[in-house]
């Protein structure tokens, strides 16, 4: 069994390579590195498919990258199953990690979803647990980690994998150079937002900013519109995975 020592080591290796930005599939061979002391030998990053931001354009900008066996991936294409498959997908305010036990046994779980989960087992994809990213334009990438066998991933395993993957989704989409397409916030706007991350209410912010609570509302709708966002604790996530305002942990 892998000690908390080991892991916080293997954790600390990992930060100091991804630091030098060394392209996704460095970075992607970097993580899954990372991941096998949790004994996941497969992982999967990207978006689904079909998906479309805002303006109309596609989410392809953002790579699809897999370790799955390839046997299976060839059964997602001769299925029609996207490459992503199997994972669980996180509804629109789903922020943290979703293990696939509990995707299956959800009664929202569509049969198609756990069909594809139990023939994902016949090649080794037994359980995992897939994390959803944030992004822009009404979409929400993800990465999993899998494992075979039925033991399930104990929650020590996933804070860290949860803590990597956001450091890795962070780390490309500052790779892909996406500053174009990212919307633009005004001051006041990544000021509401960056306090709204902190768990302020209009009325807190208002204080705080020395304006009324209406005028708060005023700037973070226009924020949520710009992100996509449904509401705003999502936006100022949105905006912290962007760059647009400081991480939680340095505000």
């Amino acid at each position: 069994m892998t000690t908390q020592t080991e892991v916080e080591h293997a954790f600390g290796m990992f930060l100091d390579q991804i630091r030098g930005g060394t392209g996704v599939e460095k970075m992607f061979e970097q993580i899954s590195v990372f991941a096998q002391i949790f004994d996941c030998d497969s992982i999967a990053y990207g978006a689904r498919t079909h998906v479309q931001n805002a303006q109309g354009k596609s989410a392809s900008m953002l790579p699809k990258i897999s370790t799955y066996p390839e046997e299976w991936q060839e059964h997602c294409l001769q299925n029609g199953y996207d490459i992503l498959d199997p994972s669980a997908k996180p509804g629109v305010l789903q922020w943290s990690p979703l293990t696939w036990d509990d995707a299956y046994k959800d009664p929202n779980t569509a049969d198609r979803e756990r069909r594809i989960f139990d023939e994902a087992k016949e090649f080794g994809l037994d359980t995992g647990v897939t994390i959803p990213l944030p992004w822009p334009w009404k979409i929400s990438p993800t990465m999993s980690f899998v494992r075979t066998g039925t033991r399930g991933l104990s929650d020590f395993a996933i804070t860290y994998l949860h803590a990597a993957t956001l450091l890795f989704h962070i780390k490309v989409v500052e790779c892909l150079d996406l500053s174009a397409d990212v919307p633009r916030l005004t001051a006041r706007q990544k000021e509401c937002l960056s306090w709204v991350l902190k768990g302020k209410s209009s009325w807190d912010i208002g204080i705080i900013l020395g304006i009324t609570s209406n005028t708060v509302d005023f700037h973070i709708k226009g924020a949520m519109k710009r992100l996509g966002a449904v509401n705003r604790m999502v936006a100022a996530k949105i905006a912290e995975q962007l760059g647009l305002i400081e991480p939680h942990w340095l505000l």
